[in-house]
């Protein structure tokens, strides 16, 4: 049987969200988590909601979503965002194709299929979306003075 997790457990998920602005003391970041429920209307059709998270039971499906301005008067340059997923939470994907990943705690970064991660064997293998451990965000360009935007992630929980 499969134990939910409490309110307490999905808030420590959300506050992990987003961790480091790099270079932008006047990017302001906020960070919301949602769970994803497949409901059906009165028409017998089925949809998906996002709903705030009471309770989540391993298998659950959630949407991460990093909302971002620039508050500051001139424009933010080399802007990053770097946030570590909770180790109850597997990576399952980015709508942002800029977003690399890390699989080793933030120390190498890049594409989740150019990654290796290596056996206790020794052996080498690629990386697997339940392997990432951090995903980031670099713009390319300057966050021009009163920019905003938003950043979203998947996840499932473990």
């Amino acid at each position: 049987m499969m134990r939910p997790l409490p309110k307490l457990a999905i808030l420590l998920i959300a506050l992990s969200a987003p961790s480091l602005a790099l270079a932008a003391d006047s990017v302001a970041l906020t960070s919301a988590v949602f769970v994803e429920r497949q409901m059906t209307d009165s028409d017998g059709k089925s949809r998906v909601e996002l709903r705030a998270p009471q309770v989540v039971t391993p298998g659950d499906r959630l949407v991460f979503i990093l909302s971002y301005q620039n508050q500051g008067a001139a424009s933010a340059k080399q802007f990053t965002v770097t946030n570590p997923l909770p180790s109850a939470v597997a990576f399952a994907g980015s709508a942002d194709e800029v977003a690399v990943v890390s699989v080793d705690g933030g120390h190498i970064w890049g594409p989740l299929s150019q990654l290796k991660m290596r056996e206790e064997d020794g052996q080498w293998r690629n990386a697997r979306p339940d392997d990432v451990t951090h995903i980031r965000w670099t713009f390319a360009q300057p966050l021009r003075a009163g920019a905003a935007g938003k950043l979203s992630f998947r996840g499932t929980v473990r």
